[in-house]
């Protein structure tokens, strides 16, 4: 029986993560001397791996502090204005490579905060707390943001202070809207509520198209990286959308077993994380394990 191996057109990194590897490989390529990156490239061990073989050494921000003079890429998800600081301070070489989407989101952030203090205005971020571009887009507000991740965070908004509400651009569509409505129900009559839509689209539209990718396939393998915030949220939808789905971080995961019930159909996915070179490395796994007639 021959098998159907489809690799999803629509996976793999998105433009922000293409800009950040651009911008590492040309680097690389220009010049020898030592390239740092602070924190992950992006969050797939794999990818990070291959750049650290080419040269790059990825470091956090205690290891950036001691350097002088290097040469340190800042990666899509941004930084706050104190990261900056401490690269002027020490003379650093900056690559910056913060996704467009993000660095405006950044600069809209940064003039409503100071447009709105003198009104006492709360601003809210839609996003998870921690993550590399929420803790930038903190940094705009001087860190007085206030992050809500879902509806349980809601109290964490004052009922009687103005509202103003952005989103962390990798935070899922439905998730804002229904945060929205929480909000506008939550806060005292009349208190001015605003909001800004600022989710990036070419990473929300993957959800409905994942979904629809899944359920056309009889088992699906979704490729990404643990620390993947974006692939987890993908891999929930693709496997309510199909449950023949399994979530793998390497083509050796692979098992035999998982092929048991002999699926006619198979897709490979991933996050805007995974690179396309992993997912076709799990369809030449697959093509070993499964011979084609």
């Amino acid at each position: 029986m021959s098998i159907n191996i489809e690799i999803d057109q629509g996976s793999g990194f998105c433009f922000g993560v293409i800009n950040a590897i651009n911008h590492a490989e040309q680097q690389l390529d220009e010049d020898s001397s030592p390239l740092y990156c602070l924190g992950d490239i992006v969050h797939n061990n794999d990818e990070v791996s291959r750049l650290t073989a080419k040269g790059m050494t990825t470091v956090n921000y205690e290891g950036m502090k001691k350097l002088q003079g290097a040469r340190v890429l800042f990666r899509a998800h941004g930084e706050p204005p104190e990261v900056y600081r401490w690269a002027e301070e020490r003379n650093l070489r900056l690559i910056d490579a913060t996704c467009p989407v993000v660095k405006k989101l950044q600069h809209n952030i940064r003039q409503c905060y100071l447009a709105s203090r003198d009104k006492d205005a709360q601003i809210v971020i839609y996003g998870k707390p921690g993550h590399a571009e929420v803790n930038g887009l903190m940094g705009q507000t001087d860190g007085h943001a206030i992050v809500v991740s879902d509806l349980s965070n809601i109290r964490l908004i004052d009922p009687q202070k103005p509202v103003i509400l952005f989103s962390q651009t990798t935070k899922p569509l439905d998730g804002f809207q229904l945060l929205i409505e929480a909000i506008r129900q939550y806060l005292h009559p009349g208190i001015q509520f605003e909001y800004k839509d600022t989710i990036c689209r070419q990473v929300s539209n993957r959800i409905p198209h994942i979904r629809e990718f899944a359920q056309s396939h009889d088992l699906v393998y979704f490729i990404a990286g643990t620390k993947s915030s974006n692939g987890k949220v993908l891999f929930q939808h693709c496997s309510e959308a199909n449950p023949h789905s399994i979530f793998i971080s390497s083509p050796d995961e692979i098992k035999l077993q998982q092929l048991a019930h002999q699926p006619r159909s198979i897709g490979i996915c991933g996050a805007t994380s995974t690179p396309k070179w992993q997912m076709e490395q799990v369809a030449a796994r697959l093509k070993q394990l499964l011979p084609q007639e």
